[in-house]
This record gives structure tokens, C-alpha cells and sequence, in this order.
């Protein structure tokens, strides 16, 4: 017992004083995303974001239909990707984290935090 209180004492001192921001690397990325539900908001609009693992994902925001599309990962560029039906090509996003909290980043957003739950959760429970 007195040892693992070392132990912990030891890795908590061990901590940065700051966190830092962690770019995602691919393989990362799709442990997260797949099978799993991204909660958040997008231009002032609550959502949830379901990622298959077959590559399908479905949309769904408060007061609006529900859009299938689909997603995928760029391991060279360690971005999720994602095409919706009226869409023509992919568009990409980063993943950070930061301080436990995750975040969809690009060049055209600003970083947008978002939290994850297990499975598929796109009806609040």
C-alpha cells in the first residue's frame, strides 16, 4: 500500500506543470472515432456524430435531420476524413487533445471541443 502511494506521489510529480496540446496520429484517431459517438456543438448547434467501424457515419443535430456519410482516416497526414452525399470531395480535420479535452481542428474552423462516448449514442439517454 505505502508503495503504490509512492508510486503515484512519483508520477504525479513526474507531470508537466502545463499541458500541452497533442496532435493525433492516425492509428490513434481511429481507436477514438471508431465505433464510438462524438458529442458537441457545431456553429452554435448541439450534435452527435456516430463513426461505424464499416467507414459509414451518421450526423445527427438538434432540430434537423439525421445525414449518413462517410469517413475514413489519412495516415499519412494523421487527419480524419469525412464525405457527405452532396459533398465532392473529402474534407479533413485534425484531432487534438488538450488537457483531456478533444478538439476537431482545420484550417477553415477554429478548434471546436467535442467529448466522446462509447458506441453508438445518437439518442440522448
Amino acid at each position: 500500500m505505502i508503495r503504490r502511494a509512492f508510486l503515484i506521489g512519483l508520477m504525479t510529480l513526474a507531470l508537466p506543470a502545463h499541458a500541452q496540446s497533442v496532435k493525433l496520429q492516425a492509428h490513434e484517431i481511429d481507436a477514438l472515432l471508431s465505433g464510438n459517438t462524438a458529442i458537441g456543438k457545431w456553429d452554435g448547434a448541439s450534435y452527435r456524430q456516430y463513426f461505424d467501424a464499416d467507414g459509414t457515419t451518421i450526423y445527427a443535430q438538434d432540430g434537423a435531420r439525421s445525414a449518413r456519410g462517410e469517413w475514413r482516416i489519412d495516415a499519412e497526414k494523421d487527419e480524419y476524413q469525412s464525405i457527405w452525399p452532396r459533398d465532392v470531395d473529402w474534407e479533413g480535420w485534425f484531432v487534438m487533445e488538450w488537457a483531456g479535452t478533444f478538439y476537431w481542428v482545420s484550417k477553415k474552423t477554429p478548434p471546436t471541443p467535442f467529448e466522446l462516448v462509447e458506441g453508438e449514442q445518437l439518442v440522448k439517454r
